[in-house]
């Protein structure tokens, strides 16, 4: 697998980004006065100055846009407060859990604008829980079980108890120890809460609480060889660290009772549950296990691929925090569960970079048409103009006149004899011959004519003077990983594999382009925009990756 770079800063996000953040400076649940969401939703018993929340990832892959919602709900309900978030790792899988990942997700979390009040390890609670799974197993409320997987998934589909339910306490404590040590007999048993067998709520009947796993654990090495599952860790570790109030996604609204019997049977403090519904969009993966398999296939380049809903890789395809921001606060904390289009994210992200995008000019490589302009400078020469019209703050860019300018082939496509068109940021010239090659314009002969009226032509176009100024560039446009709407938990995502998500065209791009660096957001004029990639070099083009505006429907960003 690929390390993710880590996140640049898009300058086009500087003037958003220094907007207040969403939150802050609010009294109660009812939003604020700086501009930041209003939800007036008032949480279960919530006291001013007391409410701590907590955002749990576990550090076993990439932030994802999902994350980012529950991340940025928990941050907004304690500062509505004037509480406490606590940012804690759940790191009880050592099979899956880097380093690599955690640091990642705290670098994404504070590109988020999120900070946590503290930042906590649920491995920091490991002798704890251990000593809680001890007391309930004394207090006949926990049992050691050996049942194969499969079969232990189907008594619990079925509701039927497991043969070793009614063992002692002195034989669970017994194979506890086993587990403990990483015994052949440790290895082969799992503890269970012993809750109900016959109850409709299938969570509640005996789920799993610890388990064997001899892999190395990244913050405490070999010293423990039994771990507790989320099931049991999350409600525990709530308590003892003080948080009120639990939010988790709805997913989990058949576990809610799991979680208050858990805390009951240890007579730990009460923690309110509120729930809310997970951002989902059409034909996109928020599965790690599924992402890690497009990873593991090298179907993508890594975590921060632009085609993944990483935090990375939807900032590396031109998503800008404030855009992120803006779309998932103000979806808010709902408990309806929708499918969103990615349309509806990027035409948010536009309004965020349109006011501050600096504005350039590329033709695609492919039959670039040459028109020769007669009455044009007799050598090239260069002006200063505005890079944004409306936004003067923007800055200037340099602009090449000649005699010899390059035009797009599906522009020349539609001019006709004696047409006079507009020279966007020049003036009006006269189209004299259209010299083709079949269907195929090969060059054009026209005449400069600046005193004409740009108001009065139907064709304004982009152009580049035909120097050797003008910059090798790449734009890169994307599509869907997968074909299928939305996934069923029995598809195989194999099966339904975009074999066609990438699409390279070669362009030409004006001269100031070598002076971007990577992360620069801008808009290519009559094209759209672009965030660059890969900053210009000798010998290898800028490459640009297409930034969705929001205007094609039911595509993550392929235009076809």
């Amino acid at each position: 697998m690929s390390d993710a770079p880590k996140p640049q800063t898009n300058p086009a996000e500087t003037k958003a980004n220094s907007a207040p953040k969403s939150g802050k400076g609010t009294k109660g649940a009812k939003g604020g006065k700086d501009g930041g969401p209003n939800y007036n939703i008032k949480l279960v018993n919530a006291k001013d100055g007391e409410v701590v929340t907590r955002f749990p990832p576990e550090p076993s892959g990439y932030l994802h846009i999902g994350h980012a919602k529950a991340a940025l709900l928990n941050q907004y309900f304690a500062q509505a407060y004037h509480g406490k978030l606590i940012v804690r790792f759940d790191d009880t899988n050592p099979s899956k859990e880097k380093v690599e990942f955690q640091d990642a997700i705290l670098e994404d979390l504070e590109l988020l604008g999120i900070k946590g009040d503290a930042v906590t390890y649920s491995s920091d609670y490991f002798q704890q829980m251990y000593d809680y799974c001890v007391q309930m197993i004394k207090d006949g409320k926990a049992y050691a079980d050996d049942t194969p997987v499969e079969q232990m998934r189907e008594e619990r589909t079925e509701g039927i108890a497991s043969r070793r339910r009614e063992r002692t306490v002195e034989e669970n404590l017994k194979i506890f120890q086993d587990m403990t040590d990483g015994t052949e007999e440790g290895l082969k048993n799992c503890i269970r809460a012993k809750i109900s067998m016959t109850t409709p709520n299938k969570a509640l009947r005996d789920p799993v609480i610890y388990r064997c796993n001899l892999t190395p654990h990244h913050r405490t090495g070999t010293k423990w060889k039994v771990y507790p599952t989320y099931d049991f860790c999350c409600p525990i570790v709530d308590s003892v660290e003080g948080v009120t109030h639990a939010l988790r996604t709805i997913e989990y609204r058949d576990r809610n009772a799991q979680y208050e019997w858990m805390l009951k049977a240890l007579g730990l403090r009460k923690v309110y549950i509120w729930d809310f519904s997970r951002i989902n969009f059409i034909r996109t993966l928020l599965s790690k296990r599924k992402l890690q398999w497009f990873v593991d296939q090298k179907l993508v380049t890594g975590w921060d691929d632009p085609r993944f809903p990483t935090v990375r890789g939807v900032r590396r395809r031109g998503m800008t925090i404030e855009g992120l921001r803006t779309f998932i606060l103000g979806q808010g904390p709902s408990k309806n569960i929708l499918n969103f289009d990615w349309s509806l994210i990027w035409a948010t992200n536009k309004k965020v970079i349109d006011p501050v995008a600096p504005r350039h000019v590329a033709v695609l490589q492919k039959n670039v048409v040459k028109i020769n302009i007669d009455g044009g400078p007799a050598e090239p020469y260069a002006e200063e103009k505005p890079m944004h019209k409306k936004n003067p703050d923007v800055g200037t860019k340099k602009v090449i006149y000649a005699s010899e300018v390059f035009v797009d082939q599906d522009d020349a496509q539609t001019f006709k004899d004696g047409e006079e068109i507009t020279l966007m940021d020049w003036g009006n010239a006269i189209i004299k011959t259209i010299h083709k090659d079949g269907d195929t314009v090969t060059s054009i002969d026209a005449i400069l004519n600046l005193e004409g009226d740009f108001r009065k032509t139907e064709k304004k176009i982009t152009w580049l003077a035909a120097t050797d100024d003008a910059t090798p560039a790449v734009l890169v446009d994307f599509d869907y990983l997968i074909t299928k709407e939305k996934l069923a938990e029995t598809d195989d995502v194999a099966d339904f594999v975009n074999p066609n998500t990438e699409f390279k065209t070669p362009a030409i791009a004006d001269l100031n382009v070598r002076d971007m660096k990577e992360g620069d957001i801008i808009q290519f004029e009559r094209k759209g925009y672009y965030r660059l990639d890969k900053p210009y070099s000798e010998g290898s083009p800028a490459v640009f990756f297409t930034i969705p505006d929001g205007k094609v429907v039911q595509k993550y960003g392929a235009k076809k």
